[in-house]
């Protein structure tokens, strides 16, 4: 069978190629496709979202391919209806949103995700964001760089706050909230968790449920964002709610831009109610250059590099070959979404 390695400068097409041929062998033909993600922020391809590249280059490298392997790569209702032989898809990240699903069921295609594969690297970078954002590391590195020794940084109105003690409430409680709030706990903060999803008998392994975002959000001292970005979760964090939290709180986002009011997060941090807040996640990708966030005090951002460690490629080259293995073989696949 011809099989599609759609890989980008993360999980490069050699290494699906290297993961899928210690799977299945040297018996299938395996074609390759680069896509331009991450140099080029993904987005929007036709009804399709957070994806890279174009429905042209993908028509033509899944010609006769039956399967494909992609993380970015545009799995349109075009695409695929131009795809006859493809019979399945395998996405190498947690939700498949580059693919049309109606799409793919009405033209017998399979897909499936690889859940869980950055789950580690997302909360080590949302703990360390947390931290760099609260201590304000970036600000002290900059002025040490110049050459200022920044004594002031010392003083109490500007040294930050800490996690020891301080209330953090976590917006989602999945694969990556969990884990976050088990390295929370063990630095001390007291870690109360909202997720309306997910037994409440699961998360008091982690911290305390909260039964309302409203109760979440008053009592935090640190409010962290792990929900996934849905039409009921779009905006979940907007100027009601950021006003709920007390005076000197801290916001970290490290799930979906659109998941709070950026305008609203400005708002806090340039009136000096919030201390802080720490982005990794924008609503638009990179952020325009009129955008207030870029001159926000006391905000530290990065370019959407949580779920980004070497391991995580690996970890997403690996289960996406297993799944393809699956279907060679025959077998129930593990993580059929379609």
């Amino acid at each position: 069978m011809r099989i599609l390695a759609a890989g980008d400068h993360f999980v490069a097409p050699d290494l699906f190629t290297r993961e899928l041929t210690a799977e299945i062998g040297a018996g299938h033909s395996i074609g390759q496709l680069l896509l331009p993600w991450p140099l080029t922020p993904f987005g929007p391809v036709s009804e399709v979202d957070e994806a890279s590249g174009d429905e042209e280059d993908m028509l033509v490298a899944l010609q006769g391919a039956g399967v494909c392997v992609t993380q970015m790569g545009p799995l349109t209702a075009k695409v695929i209806e131009g795809s006859p032989d493809l019979r399945l898809v395998v996405v190498g990240r947690g939700g498949p949103v580059n693919v049309n699903l109606d799409a793919a069921a009405e033209h017998g295609v399979q897909v499936c995700n690889t859940p869980g594969r950055n789950a580690a690297a997302t909360a080590e970078y949302t703990v360390g964001l947390l931290l760099t954002t609260m201590r304000r590391i970036p600000e002290t590195s900059a002025a040490l760089a110049a050459g200022r020794w920044a004594g002031e940084f010392y003083t109490y109105d500007n040294c930050g706050p800490g996690v020891d003690g301080a209330y953090v409430g976590l917006i989602g409680c999945g694969a990556v909230g969990s884990r976050v709030a088990r390295a929370l706990t063990a630095l001390g903060a007291r870690v109360h968790v909202y997720d309306p999803y997910a037994d409440p008998d699961v998360l008091r392994q982690v911290g305390t449920p909260v039964a309302e975002l409203d109760d979440l959000l008053r009592a935090s001292d640190i409010v962290s964002l792990h929900a996934r970005l849905t039409p009921g979760t779009r905006g979940l964090l907007g100027a009601r709610e950021l006003a709920l939290l007390p005076a000197g709180a801290v916001v970290v986002n490290c799930a979906r831009g659109a998941l709070l009011d950026e305008d609203a997060l400005c708002d806090g941090l340039e009136s000096g109610r919030l201390a802080a807040a720490g982005l990794d996640v924008f609503a638009v990708e990179p952020p325009p250059p009129g955008s207030r966030l870029r001159t926000a005090p006391r905000l530290v951002m990065t370019p959407h590099l949580a779920g980004a460690n070497t391991s995580v490629a690996h970890n997403a080259a690996r289960v996406a070959a297993a799944e393809v293995g699956r279907f060679l073989r025959g077998e129930p696949l593990a993580h059929r979404v379609v």
